[in-house]
């Protein structure tokens, strides 16, 4: 885990430290807003928890959770953890793969508080975190870990433009550190050999897919969708 203070990647502007019991990240309010922190307790993840919308939102169709069927999910992408704790919250057993230092330390932290809390400890215990890139290492790294990985999740950084300023500020820090993903070709071959039944890809509605072979089916919303790729059906 990175220690407090300057993070290990070089970006001076950005820094870990302790804020009211939590790890956070911060740069010039100016440019980058809030401290970023990883919350699966509280605010936008207890909500989402409560009234997401169960088994109906987008996430959880893409990756096949339906009636009698939950299959583990190795989100190869996990940012900040958000669509991992929704399948986890929907009983998936879910492992989440993150490369860059400082944001893994975020999620370590926010499972440490998740899972000593009588609310969220269930949902956090079936989140298994990994520190590794996924591109390069994602079978060695499924294969340390235990976890099946008949769904892989991956919602590669794009850039394209966000409407809310908040986003904008919050996912300008994010992407300070994590860069754009260059490499998403790769990745989802790397996918494509390791999952049993399914990749899914996450993407803005009117981005291209990613460079590889079509999707077989796209599911979408008014912002988001998902390309699924699909080796086999899941069943119960």
């Amino acid at each position: 885990m990175v220690g407090d203070g300057e993070i290990d990647d070089g970006e001076a502007e950005l820094t870990l430290a302790r804020q009211d019991d939590r790890l956070v990240l911060a740069g010039d309010p100016r440019r980058h807003g809030h401290p970023l922190a990883v919350d699966f307790v509280t605010g936008r993840a207890a909500h989402r928890r409560r009234f997401g919308g169960g088994r109906g939102q987008l996430v959880a169709r893409a990756c096949g959770l339906a009636k009698g069927v939950t299959p583990s999910v190795v989100d190869a992408t996990a940012g900040l953890g958000r669509d991992a704790f929704v399948l986890a919250s929907l009983g998936a057993d879910v492992l989440l793969v993150e490369r860059v230092a400082a944001i893994f330390a975020l999620l370590e932290d926010g499972l440490a508080r998740a899972l000593v809390d009588p609310e969220t400890r269930e949902v956090a215990a079936r989140m298994h975190l990994v520190r590794g890139d996924a591109g390069r290492d994602l079978a060695s790294l499924v294969a340390s870990s235990g976890v099946a990985p008949e769904v892989i999740h991956l919602d590669p950084m794009f850039p394209h433009r966000d409407k809310s300023a908040l986003v904008k500020k919050e996912m300008r820090l994010f992407r300070t550190l994590a860069g754009y993903d260059p490499d998403s070709p790769r990745l989802l071959e790397a996918a494509l050999d390791v999952a049993t039944h399914r990749v899914v890809v996450k993407r803005p509605r009117k981005a291209p897919p990613l460079k590889g072979p079509p999707p077989r089916h796209v599911i979408e919303d008014k912002t988001s969708r998902y390309d699924l790729y699909v080796h086999r059906r899941l069943v119960a």
